[in-house]
């Protein structure tokens, strides 16, 4: 369930999220043995995200806070020049062109080509002429630059969270022309000013645009952290997502290992034998999420423990659970198990007396649970009673696929054994015809139940902004397999820039 955490920023945001550097964290001659969670960003992942570029750019631009600039200079015959540009500040900018490739083992670098952008302003100068005649001037500016833009970005460990390294950043200019007053003909006040202070500029530009970035990469770093913890927090159920070992950067994909220990009150969470290897992964879609099995049983453990695992039926549902069939034996064995009581009047509660256990193998989730079940009925102006009690083992297989914005989970077999069976014990019917409703009708409704109940938890952590393109959910023995490609939403970047900044 880290995808909706990983898909909602842009380069800077996925891309710091999942690698580092790693001579920050030691973890041990064995690191993959605590991998719980591993997330694979291939190369048209990459690519695609690195199209939102463009606003990290715009808004270190935007954002930068440029001093003014003073400066002096003697000039012949018009004795000591001093000046000094004011109240700069960024007016057009527009980016033609951004690539980011990835370096093996080093870093990310993102080049952006033809940033275009009109610096704006106001110019005071004076000088002391030779005949001590002094003069002071005050005109407004404006700067035409084109410059390109190479950032290097790396990743270090602190705490075994990422932190981001954007001061590798380096500006060419190709461009950069200093108008005053809106005149755009030559002259020799233009000249003279543009030839003395162009390098001062470009050093203070280069500083605060850099200065302005890195910041930014270290804020984006820090956001998809908490984003990513948030998407795998439900109250007091949550996932440690601290990293695992050192990732890996290839030239055709990032790989994160996250230790995904359940953190519940006082559940203690322990693993140390993991099945990851990055062979397992393939480079042919967009974005991989490996998970251990043994998440799933510890998440199945915290939920138990926090007493969700219940279920109460009532009504036209709890009808449809007994009326399977319309035989003369079955309206027996409701009428011996209800009394007389109508079904609105009765309810049935349905929930799990130890922890489930959950295997993952090659033909779906095996989910094994000892279950109870009560039905109680209400007759009107007489006390509560309880109609029927039973334990049941229960081992079903499930199939899961997103679909349409959905989680959708399909039971492809089920086995049951029912244990005690208060006020029936001896009555072989009841058991049989207990037995097939479980079956046939009782499983699926469960299971109807958790659906939409998953999809509404992932759809409020965002997952439902996205677009996500043929998603494969694939067990194997002791681990599973999320693949996917995706379409990156349109604004979600800027929205939080604005919101942060």
């Amino acid at each position: 369930m880290l995808w909706a955490g990983t898909m909602r920023l842009g380069t800077f945001g996925i891309l710091l999220a999942l690698v580092h550097a790693s001579a920050a964290c030691e973890f041990g001659p064995f690191p993959y043995s605590v991998t719980g969670i591993v997330c694979r960003m291939t190369k048209p992942a990459a690519l695609l995200l690195n199209q939102e570029t463009a606003q990290v750019i715009q808004a270190a631009f935007r954002n930068a806070k440029f001093p003014n600039i003073t400066g002096e200079r003697s000039v012949r015959f018009l004795g000591k020049v001093a000046y000094r540009l004011i109240n700069i500040q960024v007016d057009n900018l527009s980016i033609e062109q951004s690539d980011v490739e990835l370096k093996e083992n080093d870093a990310i670098d993102i080049a952006i080509k033809n940033v275009t952008a009109v610096f704006k302003g106001t110019l005071n100068y004076g000088y002391a002429g030779a005949w001590f005649l002094q003069l002071f001037h005050s005109v407004d500016f404006e700067i035409e630059s084109s410059i390109d833009l190479q950032i290097n970005v790396k990743l270090m460990c602190q705490e075994d969270q990422v932190a981001a390294d954007a001061s590798d950043c380096y500006l060419t200019f190709h461009k950069l022309t200093l108008h005053l007053q809106g005149d755009k003909e030559p002259g020799w006040l233009k000249q003279l000013f543009t030839n003395f202070i162009a390098f001062t500029l470009k050093l203070v530009l280069k500083s605060k645009v850099c200065e302005e970035i890195n910041f930014l990469a270290q804020v984006l770093a820090n956001f998809i952290q908490d984003l990513a913890a948030n998407f795998v927090r439900d109250e007091d159920i949550r996932l440690d997502i601290s990293l695992a070992s050192v990732p890996l950067i290839k030239a055709n994909y990032l790989e994160s290992h996250h230790k995904g220990l359940v953190q519940y009150k006082n559940y203690s969470d322990v693993f140390s034998d993991s099945l990851f290897s990055p062979s397992l992964l393939s480079e042919s879609r967009m974005l991989y999420f490996w998970l251990s099995e043994h998440i799933l049983n510890s998440l199945a453990s915290a939920a138990f423990l926090d007493e969700r695992l219940t279920l109460t039926i009532v009504g036209e549902k709890l009808q449809a659970l007994f009326e399977i069939e319309d035989t003369a034996a079955q309206r027996r064995t409701v009428q011996m198990i209800f009394q007389g009581a109508s079904y609105n009047d009765s309810v049935a509660k349905v929930w799990s007396l130890a922890r489930p256990h959950i295997s993952l193998q090659p033909e779906g989730t095996v989910v094994k649970s000892l279950v109870a079940v009560e039905i109680s009925v209400f007759p009107p102006g007489k006390e509560s009673l309880m109609a029927l009690y039973m334990e049941k083992e229960i081992t079903v297989t499930i199939q899961a696929a997103y679909v349409e914005k959905k989680l959708i989970l399909h039971p492809l077999d089920s086995r049951l054994v029912l244990g005690s069976l208060e006020h029936f014990t001896n009555d072989q019917s009841i058991r049989n015809f207990l037995q097939k409703m479980i079956s046939v009708t009782g499983i699926p409704e469960v299971i109807s139940r958790i659906e939409p109940t998953l999809t509404s938890l992932m759809n409020s952590k965002g997952l439902h902004l996205f677009e996500i393109r043929s998603p494969e959910i694939i067990t194997r023995k002791g681990y599973l397999i999320v693949q996917l490609d995706f379409s990156f939403p349109d604004h979600l970047l800027l929205d939080f820039l604005e919101k942060t900044l």
